[in-house]
């Protein structure tokens, strides 16, 4: 299975105000490494404020990293201009978590699919008329809804549209940013099911961002979990929710609803609030909420290691008690 995209040591930060000779940043992403194959899911997760939509507004081009590199295809998205860059944004498309922001409310629901068939000058008039209600009925919306405003659709009809207008002018690589997280749990299913067949038939790769993880563990081959602007741990879906390794990890597993309600906590629960972004903490970032730190976890930056087959976790604690000799 080859890589379609691959991000490289990725850092972005935004100016948080103040005079020049002392203004502070956001620290939003600081130093992401990862990887989507072709045709594969990852899941990216964390919680609010740990990175994850910057990350997917820098793979999407909306934002120039400070440093690293995104490479879709083997070509640095930061380094395309004119035609190459048209063609990259033909092949990469977002799935945006407020469908109702993402539609223009003067258009039918059925112009705002066209419009990407437009501008990418996709077939004859007729020919898009034709794929607008091909890709209605797709995405499980009766055709002739395609007359309708957005305001006189539900929120979730409103996200397959917005999924049948990322799909118009068939890309690669999708870049879904919360897609459920607005909608009703019995809608959230849905969409969750109807992003899965997509995949399938149509062999999208697809970064789908959430702060859930019990809504992506139904859509992802591979997990990677986000904090503070790190990546954490990373690994295969059925590995991260059997043995999660790092202590946060471990944290949104045990947050994970359950239908038992005298179910007990695997792991030690987390005190404290996530450290703003514009201060964190030296060293490594999750240490003063961490019931595993040690005096240096206050100093060092802990890089990703093997902590099991195909999955990495940065933290040193669980990497020592990884790679530690069993006694007979």
């Amino acid at each position: 299975m080859s890589t379609l995209l691959e991000v490289q040591g990725l850092v972005k930060r935004f100016s948080a105000g103040g005079p020049f000779w002392r203004r502070r940043h956001v620290h939003a992403v600081s130093g992401v490494d990862l990887s989507i194959d072709r045709s594969r899911t990852l899941g990216l997760v964390g919680e609010s404020g740990s990175g994850k939509t910057t990350v997917g507004r820098c793979i999407l081009g909306l934002h120039r990293p400070d440093a690293g590199r995104v490479l879709f295809d083997g070509r640095d998205v930061a380094g395309l201009r004119g035609a190459g860059l048209a063609e990259f944004r033909r092949r990469v498309q977002p799935v945006f978590q407020d469908p109702f922001g993402s539609l223009d409310p003067r258009w039918t629901v059925g112009r705002s699919v066209q419009e990407s068939l437009e501008a990418y000058r996709i077939g004859s008039v007729q020919d898009r008329r034709d794929r607008v209600r091909d890709l209605f009925a797709t995405v499980g919306l009766d055709p002739a809804l395609a007359d309708r405003h957005p305001r006189n659709l539900s929120g979730g009809q409103r996200q397959r549209v917005g999924i049948a207008a990322a799909l118009a002018s068939e890309p690669e690589l999708i870049v879904a940013d919360e897609p459920v997280s607005a909608l009703d749990v019995s809608v959230q299913a849905q969409i969750i099911n109807l992003l899965q067949r997509l995949g399938r038939e149509l062999g999208l790769a697809v970064l789908f961002i959430s702060h859930d993880l019990g809504v992506v563990e139904h859509v992802s081959s591979r997990i990677a979990v986000m904090y503070l602007g790190r990546v954490v741990e990373t690994g295969p879906t059925v590995q991260i929710l059997r043995s999660p390794q790092h202590p946060y990890t471990r944290a949104l597993v045990d947050a994970i609803p359950h239908p038992d309600p005298s179910r007990r906590l695997r792991y030690l629960p987390l005190t404290g609030e996530i450290p703003s972004p514009v201060d964190p903490p030296s060293g490594c970032a999750f240490h003063p909420r961490c019931p595993l730190a040690e005096p240096s976890c206050r100093v060092q930056v802990p890089d990703l290691g093997p902590v099991g087959d195909d999955h990495l976790a940065a933290c040193p604690v669980v990497a020592r008690a990884a790679t530690r000799p069993t006694t007979t």
